[in-house]
C-alpha cells in the first residue's frame, strides 16, 4: 500500500478505536456516574445546540492567541540574536527567563488586569509570556551551534558580522526555531485559554473558550463543556498544523528530516 494511503488511514483507524473505546466507557458506568463523562453523540449535540456562542468565544480566544504568538516570534527572534552575540550576555539574562517562565500565570493575569485590564490585551500577553521562553531557547542553541567549520570560513572570507549572522547562522538556527514553533504552537491555545480564565472579559461578547468554559461547569452543562474542549484541541492542531506547513515550506528542499520522510 503507497505510504500517503497510510498517513491518511492509520490516524483515521486510531480515531476510530479512539471513539469506540469512549462509547464503551461510557456505557460502562452505572446511570449516576453517566454524566460524568459525556458521549461522543452527546458532545457533538452540544456543538450544535450551543454553535453561536461556542464560534463566537472560539474566534475570541483565537484572536488573542495568534496575537500573543506572533508577538513572541517577533520578539523572541530578535531576543535569540542579541543572546547569540556574547557567552556574558547569555549568563547574565538566563536566570531571569528563566524566573519568567516559572511565573505563576494563575497570578500574573489579575496584575494584568490592574495593568492593561481585562479581554485581549491581557489573554494576549499571557499568552506571549507562555510561548516566549521555548522559542528564545531554542532559537538561540540554533545560533550558537553552526558547523564551526562555516564559521571559519567565513572569517577566512573575512565576511561581516551581519553577514556571518544572517547569511550562516540564521539560516542554520531554522530547524531549531520551527521546533520551538512548534512547541509554542501547542501552548499558545492554551495560554489563551488561561487567559480567558484569569483576564478575559465577556464585554461586548468578549468571552472565548476559557470563560465559556467557566460558565458551562457552573450551570452543569457537561457535554457543553467537553464541547469547549474539543474545540481547543481543535484549534491547537490548527496552529501546529500552519506551523508545520511553513516548516516544510522553508526545510524540505535540504533539511535531512524532510529529505528521510519523502524517500
Amino acid at each position: 500500500m503507497p505510504r500517503k494511503w497510510l498517513n491518511v488511514l492509520l490516524p483515521a483507524a486510531t480515531g476510530a478505536l479512539f471513539i469506540a473505546v469512549w462509547y464503551a466507557v461510557c456505557f460502562s458506568l452505572n446511570e449516576d456516574n453517566r454524566f460524568l463523562l459525556p458521549t461522543p453523540g452527546q458532545v457533538l449535540a452540544a456543538l450544535r445546540d450551543n454553535s453561536d456562542i461556542l464560534v463566537r468565544a472560539t474566534f475570541n480566544t483565537a484572536e488573542g492567541g495568534l496575537l500573543g504568538f506572533i508577538l513572541a516570534i517577533v520578539l523572541s527572534f530578535s531576543f535569540a540574536l542579541f543572546l547569540s552575540l556574547s557567552p556574558l550576555i547569555r549568563v547574565s539574562l538566563y536566570p531571569y527567563m528563566t524566573m519568567l517562565q516559572l511565573m505563576p500565570i494563575i497570578v500574573l493575569g489579575p496584575i494584568l488586569v490592574l495593568w492593561v485590564g481585562p479581554g485581549l490585551k491581557s489573554v494576549a500577553i499571557i499568552t506571549f509570556l507562555i510561548c516566549f521562553f521555548p522559542l528564545v531557547v531554542n532559537t538561540t542553541q540554533g545560533l550558537i551551534s553552526t558547523d564551526r567549520d562555516l564559521v571559519d570560513l567565513f572569517k577566512m572570507y573575512k565576511a561581516r558580522r551581519w553577514q556571518e549572522i544572517f547569511l550562516l547562522r540564521v539560516p542554520a538556527a531554522l530547524p531549531y526555531f520551527f521546533t520551538g514553533l512548534r512547541i509554542a504552537a501547542v501552548l499558545a491555545p492554551i495560554g489563551a485559554l488561561v487567559g480567558d480564565y484569569t483576564a478575559g472579559s465577556s464585554a461586548g461578547d468578549g468571552g472565548g473558550l476559557g470563560f465559556q468554559a467557566v460558565v458551562f461547569s457552573s450551570e452543569a452543562k457537561y457535554p457543553a463543556l467537553f464541547a469547549t474542549v474539543t474545540i481547543t484541541c481543535v484549534l491547537g492542531f490548527l496552529f501546529v498544523s500552519a506551523v508545520l506547513a511553513l516548516s516544510r515550506l522553508a526545510l524540505h528542499q535540504w533539511h535531512d528530516s524532510f529529505e528521510r520522510t519523502d524517500k
